[in-house]
């Protein structure tokens, strides 16, 4: 199966981490893109995202439909909400970027840690997180910070700090668990638009497991 992906961005450079990912695991489809920074600046600058955004993510959903796509995927979690309430509506599949991620950690371990470059998209995350590990009858406890630096590093294009903040700070989570006791979170999830660079690296000794968002994507 291919077609046209849709690919609804927040931060411009994501096109540049997303449509190599789209050729490599998705052959046959062809993506595109829209970019709207001011979806993502308005809700930090507010805290949360509005209905007045929310509204205006459904526009390009639909945007995105008339023009083609086959499926659309949403590559920012601070909107994920409207997303979620877009979906019945939207004649396409249409996927929240940080859905795979969420639905893999709660079959993963019971204890959640979220890493999020944003305030804004701790509690979509951690909603999310929730929703499915109570559709699936399941017992979770999610805990969740943001990386100091990490979406300014981003935003200015400075992939490899972002990456590196990142990486640092899952090895930060990973220590601070194994000197605590042994256990803890077996499954921690970064919620940020990159892929996975800086979790190889990080992890590749660990003995828990991350998951981003990136690397866990959702097929059709």
């Amino acid at each position: 199966m291919g077609g046209q992906l849709a690919l609804i961005h927040t931060v411009p450079g994501l096109i540049a981490v997303f449509e190599p990912l789209v050729h490599r695991h998705l052959p046959g489809w062809t993506p595109f893109n829209i970019v709207d920074e001011s979806l993502l600046r308005i809700s930090i600058r507010e805290g949360s995202m509005s209905k007045a955004t929310a509204r205006r993510v459904a526009g390009y959903v639909f945007s995105a439909v008339d023009a083609g796509a086959d499926a659309i995927l949403v590559t920012c979690s601070s909107i994920g909400g409207a997303v979620d309430a877009a979906r019945p509506f939207c004649p396409v599949p249409l996927v929240r970027v940080d859905e795979g991620m969420a639905e893999r950690a709660v079959v993963t371990g019971r204890r959640i840690g979220v890493l999020a470059t944003l305030t804004s998209t701790l509690d979509p995350t951690r909603d999310l997180i929730a929703r499915i590990a109570a559709e699936r009858g399941a017992s979770s406890t999610i805990s969740a910070s943001v990386v100091d630096g990490a979406f300014a590093a981003l935003a200015a294009g400075r992939q490899e700090e972002h990456d590196r903040r990142v990486g640092d700070a899952l090895k930060r989570r990973h220590g601070a668990r194994r000197a605590a006791r042994r256990g803890g979170a077996p499954g921690a999830v970064s919620r940020r638009g990159a892929p996975a660079r800086a979790l190889r690296d990080a992890v590749a000794t660990e003995r828990g497991r991350s998951l981003s968002s990136s690397s866990c994507r959702r097929r059709h």
